[in-house]
This record gives C-alpha cells, structure tokens and sequence, in this order.
C-alpha cells in the first residue's frame, strides 16, 4: 500500500525532503524491490497460464487461486517499484491520476488476494466436514470472484476520491487529503486491517483447525471406501499447501499494519530519521508476500510442478518426465493402495473398477461393478453441485477432479 495512502507515512508536507539516501543504499533497495518485482510477475504469470492452458486445472479451489495469481501479480507489476522510488525519493514523479491509482490499487488488491484465500478455506471446509452438501459450480465461483472485487472497490474507493498530488517548490508530493487528516487517516487503516487482515484470518483460522483436526485427529465424515487413505492423503496435502499460503501472508504483513498503527499513536517517530530505513523494511516485506505463492504451489503440489517444468522445459537442467505429462492430461490412470484396483478419473467422469480375484470370471462382473459404485468418490467433496444428492440417493456421483492435489 501507498507510503501516503494511510497516514502520510515519511513523506513529510515540505518544501525539503529530510529523508534523502546515499546513492548505495537507494541500488541496495533497488535491487531487493526488482527481485520482488520479477519474481512475483513472472511466478504468477506462469500460474495463470498453467490454469488457464490445462483443461484438468479449471477447478473451482484453482479458480479462486487465479484470482489470487492476478492480483499478486498485478500489485506487483504496478505498485511494488513505484512505492519504492516514491518512498526513497519523497519526489512524486507519475501525474495526479497515477497518484490517485496507486493510492487506491494496493487495497483492492490485497482485499482481492486475502478474499480469494478465505473462499478457498470455506471451499475446503465444505468439502471435507460436509462432504455430502452441494459444492460451488464455476459460475458461481466465478460471480463470487466479481463480488469480492467489488466489494474491495467500494472499500478503496476513499483512497482514490481523496489522493492528490500538492507541487511544492523542490518537489512534489501524492497524499491523501483527508476531511479530517490525522483521525481519518488512522480511523481508516484501522477498518482496512480489520477487514483485510484480522477478519479474514479469524475465519481461516477456524476453518483450517477444524479441517486439522479432522484431517490429522479424526475420521473424515461419510468417507469408509476403500480409497480412504489416498483420500486421506490428498486432502492433508490440500490443506497443509493452503495452510502455508496463509500463514505466509500473515507473517508478511503483519510488520506493515503495526508499523502503521504505531507511528499513528506515536507522531513523533515519522520524524525520526531512521523510519524511512523502517518503512521500506516493512513494505518490502509486505510486498514480497506477491512472490511466495508460485513458489509454495511449486514445492508442494505435484500438477503445479509439472505446469512449471512445462513452462521452463527449454531450460537444459529442466526435465520434463511423462509423469509430468500426464498430471496435466484430463485422463489419469494410477494404483491404488489395492493390490489390483485402477482409478480412472476425468473431469466430467471418475469410474473405480474392483476386480477381485476371487470373483474370477464375467459371472462376479455385476458384483465388482457393485463395488466400484459404493467406492465413487464422495472423498474430497471436489465433484460437481449434483454429486451430494447423487451420493445421497446411492448414484455414482460425476466427478470433476477437484482436488488440485
């Protein structure tokens, strides 16, 4: 978010600007600010591209995670490096309409990227506690991802109305004129954090405890197949990726709300000059939370890694095996824990075959094909809005391959 855009920051409402760098310092942060800028650009392009490209990956949980790709990487992209010359110069240099942009853009990016992360959590949470319970289809995750653009409009539509750029003799600078300066400005961070931070990592928080300790302490309800432990296993792997992604955005900017709710208790210290070297700490980190994400997906999902090796596969150490291939193929055929039973699964289609040896020959057929109905998957809740009825009525359910895992 914008140095100016909250409480005016460091960038003092002067003719002079105390808070001029050696030119060493301002390479060293340019170069910490451009790493950050290329990485989360690039890694979240590449998710989107991977989402988009791959039949298999346009679920509703990666829905929501590209949602999130965009507006990390668009936060990135338009933000990150103009925040930085903005706050080691204190010289505004981009026009009244940037400033207004840049004022207003990093809320609703933020307000996008953290909604985003609390559908998936509420998603998961449906999947596996109520597993029997009507899913999200993608038209209506897909109205939900408008709404929570609009909402996060609405919320930093005061940034925009109010940001203006004052030329001064020396310089010129891009606040935010608020009817009443200093309560406002501290009353309306106090609401963004609230709304965009503490509200929205309450409700992840409950949600991925309760999900823990069914995952990790318990049985999963109206889950007794035979696939139980893959199951089982993919859904931990699920949540424990997301569990990381919002405990990484927490960490990251935490520094950045109690920087800003401290120096507006305390006035005096937004004249002490060592806040500036402050201040760009904490938004590099803040800003560094846009670049985690392709990398967590990369390490921890195995159709995400096989999407980046695809992706980097012109590189001479990049291998990319037939594995790799098929994790991104809308057909997949694995074993399972059972020393002769196959999974087929597809987007509109999953079939479980049982063929016990016992059975033998085309007379056990009606049985095993018995079987393999009871074994369908109610697992990760990841079917279609119809499958909680079907399994209800005792129907194969029409999976859609939900989990991303």
């Amino acid at each position: 978010m914008a140095a100016t855009a909250l409480n005016g920051s460091n960038i003092t409402v002067g003719n002079l600007n105390q808070f001029v760098q050696p030119p060493w310092r301002i390479a060293l942060w340019s170069v910490a600010y451009s790493f950050v800028l290329a990485v989360a650009v690039f890694g979240n392009v590449i998710v989107i591209w991977i989402i988009l490209a791959h039949k298999r990956m346009r679920t509703v949980t990666n829905y929501f995670l590209l949602n999130l790709a965009f507006s990390d990487a668009s936060m990135a992209a338009f933000n990150t490096l103009i925040n930085f010359i903005y706050a080691s110069h204190g010289d505004w240099y981009f026009g009244e309409a940037y400033c207004r942009f840049h004022n207003f853009f990093p809320v609703t990016s933020v307000f996008a990227s953290i909604y985003s992360m609390t559908a998936i959590a509420v998603d998961r949470y449906m999947a596996i506690i109520h597993p029997l319970k009507p899913r999200l289809s993608a038209t209506v995750t897909k109205v939900m991802i408008l709404c929570i653009w609009a909402m996060a409009v609405v919320l930093a539509f005061p940034l925009c109305f109010y940001s203006s750029i004052r030329v001064l003799p020396k310089r010129t600078i891009c606040f935010v004129v608020w009817p009443r300066r200093e309560y406002d400005s501290f009353m309306y961070h106090i609401i963004v954090m609230v709304l965009v931070y503490l509200l929205p990592l309450l409700v992840m928080g409950i949600t991925y405890t309760i999900m823990g300790l069914t995952l990790w302490g318990g049985e999963i309800p109206g889950n007794s197949s035979d696939n139980y432990h893959g199951q089982l296993q993919a859904k931990r792997k699920v949540v424990k990726m997301m569990i990381i992604v919002v405990v990484t955005f927490a960490l990251c900017w935490l520094p950045y709300h109690v920087y800003f709710i401290v120096t507006g208790l305390i006035k005096a210290l937004n004249k002490w000059k060592s806040i500036q070297q402050v201040y760009l700490s904490v938004m590099w980190l803040a800003m560094s939370s846009t670049m985690y994400n392709p990398i967590i997906y990369c390490c921890l999902n195995s159709r995400f890694r096989a999407g980046f090796k695809r992706a980097f596969r012109w590189c001479p150490f990049i291998q990319v095996s037939s594995d790799d291939e098929l994790e991104l193929r809308v057909t997949r055929l694995h074993p399972t824990r059972q020393s002769s039973m196959y999974t087929l699964s597809r987007m509109d289609t999953t079939v479980v075959v049982v063929y016990d040896p016992v059975d033998g020959a085309a007379g056990s057929h009606s049985q095993a094909w018995k079987k393999s109905y009871a074994d369908a998957r109610v697992e990760n809740g990841l079917g279609s809005n119809a499958n909680g009825a079907r399994a209800k009525a005792g129907i194969a359910p029409s999976a859609e391959a939900e989990d991303f895992s």
